[in-house]
């Protein structure tokens, strides 16, 4: 056959269908799409375009204002409550994050068998069978002015009076939510640390490197998967909270989404709308930001 011969193009009925699993790919993903613009695109729209309209005690006005966001960005409170909510945030991260690693590493790395792996991954989830509200609140008998903490501080001499930071107090904020929020850590990074390969800390060992140097050049790198989806649910959870900072604080402390439900109450949505809006920004940039430091899809394709 002559290079000509093999240059010239099929005929049209024997040609190639081209482009079938782009097209496969698109109809696989085109109900995901659809529900998505319908229950999350389509109601962000609205309420972006009622962070612009006036309002009055009970009425909402339609206009095209900016009153609504200078004053969110003008007003002392709102950005307390926006430094605050930013602030529980970071805090529970950083717990949840050195909890989470420490409990994955213990049963990907010291828990031997399989059977008991899975036995003490299901002890762990036992506690978040019940309502998150149940468990919240179960803090309060316990860390009150008369709990059984501060009791049993006094019964040991540990302390001649109770401790008053314990309850009603940022410490019980970060302390509820983590007892909430730390699973959201614990079970990404420990789905990675599973697929790392355990001859490589063997390897490690041999190579002379300790246990701390093991972990920080190779079980924490392996694992950056695990942390930044981690990460992405604590984040999100934290921030879109109001009932745990109003109530295990007593009301000494609050965050945005509270200040939200307020205007709300009062019927003001245009304040409400331009918070929301705020807000959502916010946390996308953050999960931006974790995503830019760890390319999840690429890790995850592995």
């Amino acid at each position: 056959m002559t290079s000509i011969e093999q240059a010239a193009p099929w005929p049209e009925e024997d040609r190639p269908v081209e482009n079938t699993g782009e097209r496969a790919s698109w109809f696989q993903v085109a109900p995901l799409v659809i529900v998505l613009s319908l229950f999350f695109g389509l109601p962000m729209i609205v309420v972006l375009v009622v962070s612009f309209f006036d309002f009055d005690r009970t009425d909402i006005i339609p206009a095209f204002i900016l009153d609504n966001y200078v004053e969110l960005f003008t007003r002392e409170v709102t950005l307390r409550l926006y430094a605050s909510s930013l602030k529980f945030a970071v805090m529970v991260w950083l717990v949840t994050l050195l909890l989470g690693f420490n409990i994955a590493y213990f049963l990907v790395f010291h828990v031997r068998s399989l059977l008991m792996q899975i036995g003490l991954f299901l002890v762990c989830t036992v506690p978040f069978l019940t309502s998150n509200i149940i468990r919240m609140i179960s803090w309060i008998p316990f860390l009150g002015r008369n709990g059984i903490f501060n009791q049993s501080l006094q019964g040991a001499g540990i302390t001649s009076k109770p401790l008053e930071f314990l309850l009603f107090s940022d410490f019980a904020v970060v302390v509820a939510y983590v007892h909430l929020f730390t699973l959201f850590m614990v079970v990404p990074i420990f789905n990675s640390m599973a697929r790392i390969d355990k001859s490589l800390l063997e390897a490690s060992r041999d190579a002379g490197a300790g246990r701390v140097r093991t972990v920080f050049e190779i079980v924490l790198p392996l694992s950056k998967t695990g942390i930044a989806l981690g990460s992405i649910f604590v984040v999100t959870l934290v921030m879109g909270d109001s009932f745990v900072v109003r109530t295990m604080s007593g009301g000494q402390s609050a965050s945005v989404v509270s200040a939200l439900q307020n205007e709300v109450a009062a019927l003001q949505y245009p304040p409400a709308a331009a918070s929301a809006v705020i807000m959502v920004v916010i946390v996308t940039l953050m999960v931006a930001g974790i995503l830019r430091l760890v390319d999840v899809r690429k890790e995850l394709a592995r």
